[in-house]
């Protein structure tokens, strides 16, 4: 999926993959199916001639340690001991997810903290659905990762989107 992030009323944009238009969306269709080939792949989601997301991704079936899934492309990002830094530098996630209690499901299950480094909010998503923002204000955020593969977004408006990547196992563990 590719589209706007909470848009105005009058927002639209134009989907490409790999310089080729695939769509528009609007707010009131604000994403849009788009089916990558077997190979690196762009999307780009752009407001205007300036103003432009982009976004890689390898969905080549031989993806290091990853065969037949597409993830995004993390090799930008930095680890150090069980912290990774997202490759702008404004937030870090970590590495090993741990085992609580989920107060909305009332189960165990693994989870990761992200952090913000400060000055910037930062949106957040997980697995393509919107959950919180970071800040000064609110530096970290839990974050429940679902069975399999989950994919943790953080975008700072239009200036950078960064991913992070983690598996949840079979979604569910055992409390200390």
């Amino acid at each position: 999926m590719a589209g706007l992030y909470q848009p105005t009323k009058r927002a639209r944009a134009t989907v490409s993959l790999n310089g080729t238009q695939v769509t528009q969306v609007t707010a009131a269709q604000p994403d849009a199916t788009v089916w990558l080939a077997a190979k690196p792949n762009t999307v780009q989601v752009a407001l205007s001639a300036r103003v432009a997301d982009r976004y890689i991704f390898d969905a080549t079936p031989t993806f290091p340690g990853q065969p037949n899934v597409c993830i995004p492309d993390t090799r930008g990002n930095s680890v150090s001991g069980d912290l990774e830094t997202a490759a702008s530098g404004t937030s870090y996630a970590t590495v090993t997810p741990g085992c609580a209690l989920n107060p909305q499901t009332g189960l165990a299950q693994p989870y990761v903290t992200l952090f913000d480094n400060g000055g910037t909010v930062l949106n957040v998503s997980l697995n393509t659905v919107p959950l919180t923002q970071l800040s000064s204000s609110r530096p970290r955020a839990t974050l429940f990762l679902a069975a399999g593969l989950n994919v943790v977004t953080v975008a700072a408006g239009s200036l950078f989107t960064d991913a992070y990547v983690r598996d949840g196992g079979s979604g569910s563990c055992t409390l200390p």
